[in-house]
């Protein structure tokens, strides 16, 4: 899932200054699940700016709403009847929610609550863990389901560098070297022969070189026509 953060109250306070009516308006989606921006994180924020506003003695109304997701044009039309009713909206989704919200409502003045961080896992309760850069060339099948652009802090291709030591990163001592992760599951799965190979420098093209990326499925296409 897309993992985010809800940025410092302060800088919301900033970017919502001129306005007396905002919406805080939440996503159902990943940010819901990494407790960044569901409905509780909507009614947080809400609450906490209505306060700080009276407490300069700018009072605030505040609508509160949240969608399914963000990210898809189908979840957002109620947003042409929610921008009639305030002045701006601060959004809880991801930067792609965010993105998509300006892009088929651009009269409307949105600002970003979170800060987008990285593709992550949950692994245990108030934690999740960076798992994948969204690279568009997945190698993890040569290295034990580990990735190494996402795990490894100098993103090396043929570890480990020299710096690793007892099994750990140079980088962070409590993070674990992920080539040593590597090593020890391949060579429980008795493929040690796959880190004999080296590998070439990667070809960064599908991360994203020459602008957005973008992928088209046409039989999805037609069968959005027939519907």
């Amino acid at each position: 899932m897309i993992i985010a953060e809800r940025k410092p109250i302060e800088r919301i306070l900033q970017m919502i200054e001129p306005y007396q009516k905002i919406a805080v308006l939440g996503c159902r989606g990943c940010v819901a699940i990494c407790s960044a921006g569901g409905d509780r994180e909507v009614e947080t924020l809400a609450s906490a700016l209505r306060l700080a506003r009276k407490k300069q003695g700018k009072p605030l109304e505040t609508i509160e709403e949240t969608y399914v997701r963000q990210c898809d044009p189908e979840y957002l039309k109620p947003l042409a009847e929610l921008k009639e009713k305030v002045e701006a909206v601060v959004s809880l989704a991801c930067g792609v929610g965010v993105n998509l919200c300006a892009d088929l409502y651009p009269d409307l003045k949105i600002y970003p609550g979170v800060d987008t961080t990285f593709y992550g896992a949950n692994p245990a309760l108030g934690e999740w863990e960076e798992k994948c850069r969204g690279c568009g060339d997945c190698i993890i099948d040569l290295t034990g389901g580990i990735c190494p652009i996402a795990r490894c802090a100098k993103n090396l291709l043929n570890g480990p560098c020299g710096g690793s030591q007892n099994g750990k990163c140079e980088i962070n001592p409590d993070t674990p070297c992920v080539w040593q992760e590597v090593y020890d599951r391949l060579k429980a799965r008795g493929e040690l022969d796959r880190l004999t190979k080296i590998w070439p420098a990667k070809n960064w093209i599908p991360a994203g070189y020459g602008g957005p990326r973008r992928r088209v499925r046409p039989d999805l296409q037609i069968n959005n026509k027939k519907a």
